[in-house]
């Protein structure tokens, strides 16, 4: 996967991270992956729970150096980020692949049976295209930090969230980054699913925010606020993941579009 000079080898001999700019708190570098350590760190975390303020804090330093933020649970069953199987070498470049090429191939349209056209309607089996891009409600890093604070806050996800600094060039890469396989069971190069994040990431403002072993939060800085623009984006959500819709508390996509995007700063994910 190209990707920028990697700034973490650094922290090696400056865990503080003053000669990157920054200031960082005791954490760990991580390069274990699931078949052995990488060549060099996938990611830095912190070693004390994230609080209020940190992503805005560190977030845009980070970035000046090629580092984008990202909270990560440590405290799931499957733990940490080291305990993640994470697959660096079998992930592409998101840059190489076209998010609706994508998103087309997992619609599919060949063998869709009678439940799954009434969890579609009102798509059939022809791929619908992507959603317009709605108009920005907020700047797209300002609502990052929003939603990173809220999580932080009461949110349902963390467990034991940690802020983590990822190699990027662009939030939605980090996933591809990382090697993340959270989304093993739907798609096994990663990549193919961050250029999906890249088209919402123009659209809809979206940032990574967390990380979990099998979860993935995004903050949405233009969110859907049409019925029928939710149900054209409950489209792409349910080829990106169709575990949120089939798997999840709304078993349809007008249902899902209503009550997870219509108006919602934040899209998860969970693939079984």
């Amino acid at each position: 996967m190209a990707t920028l000079p990697n700034p973490l080898p650094r922290l090696a001999a400056d865990p503080s991270g003053r000669a990157l700019g920054l200031e960082l708190p005791p954490g760990s570098l991580i390069d274990a992956t699931d078949e052995g350590p990488w060549h060099e760190p996938l990611l830095w975390h912190a070693g004390r729970a994230a609080s209020s303020g940190n992503w805005a804090r560190l977030g845009g330093p980070g970035a000046r150096v090629g580092l984008l933020p990202v909270l990560v649970d440590v405290g799931g069953s499957q733990g940490g980020p080291e305990e993640w199987e994470l697959m660096p070498g079998e992930v592409s470049y998101p840059g190489d692949h076209d998010a609706e090429d994508v998103l087309a191939e997992f619609w599919g349209d060949e063998d869709a049976d009678e439940e799954l056209g009434e969890i579609r309607a009102p798509f059939g089996r022809e791929w619908p295209g992507l959603a317009a891009a709605p108009r920005l409600e907020a700047d797209p890093d300002a609502r990052a930090a929003e939603v990173a604070d809220s999580l932080l806050n009461g949110g349902s996800w963390l467990k034991e969230p940690r802020l983590a600094l990822v190699p990027a060039r662009r939030s939605a890469d980090i996933p591809a980054a990382i090697g993340w396989s959270g989304p093993l069971n739907h798609e096994n190069d990663t990549a193919r699913l961050c250029s999906v994040l890249r088209s919402w990431e123009d659209r809809f403002g979206i940032r990574v925010v967390a990380l979990t072993f099998d979860q993935l939060v995004l903050s949405v800085a233009a969110p859907p606020t049409t019925a029928a623009e939710a149900e054209q984006v409950a489209a792409e959500h349910f080829a990106f993941c169709p575990d949120n819709i089939t798997q999840g508390h709304h078993g349809t996509l007008r249902e899902y579009a209503e009550h997870e995007i219509l108006g919602r700063r934040i899209w998860a994910f969970w693939w079984d």
